[in-house]
Parts: structure tokens; C-alpha cells; sequence
């Protein structure tokens, strides 16, 4: 009789870090904000770095960020399409 394979583990190699991507990645020139998530670059660039409360206190930003850079209208004059 011959024993079948257990199926393939993923591999874990670190915490998972929670993320506000949605891997549209443009930034408005004008206000240095990624029109998808709504951070900066320093933001961007430094977030597998920040402790879980950076991320949080700029998480607790983004939704305030975004709408701003939609205006009244609610749409972002500077995305494609």
C-alpha cells in the first residue's frame, strides 16, 4: 500500500503586514499621495519599517486623504480610463 503525500505547506516566513495597497500605484503630483491608498512616498517607502501604531495613525488618515483628493465630486480627475 502506498501512503499519499501530504499536500504542499506554504511557507511563513515572517508576520504578515497589513497594507492599505490596491495596487493602484499613480501618484498626484501636486499633492505627493498615492491615488490608490492615499500615502506618501516617505509612507510608502517606509511602511515594512513603521511599528504596527505608525501604520495605524497613518491608516486612520488615508480615508480623509483620499476623499480630498476626489473633491465634491468624488471622482479623481487625475486617474486613467
Amino acid at each position: 500500500m502506498i501512503a499519499s503525500a501530504a499536500p504542499p505547506q506554504p511557507v511563513v516566513t515572517g508576520p504578515t503586514i497589513e497594507t492599505p495597497c490596491v495596487k493602484i500605484c499613480t501618484l498626484d503630483a501636486s499633492a505627493g499621495l498615492c491615488l490608490g491608498c492615499g500615502r506618501n512616498l516617505d509612507e510608502i517607502a517606509r511602511w515594512s519599517r513603521m511599528t504596527p501604531a505608525e501604520r495605524r495613525g497613518v491608516i486612520d488618515q488615508l480615508e480623509a486623504r483620499l476623499a480630498a483628493l476626489r473633491g465634491p465630486s468624488g471622482a479623481t480627475a487625475n486617474l486613467p480610463g
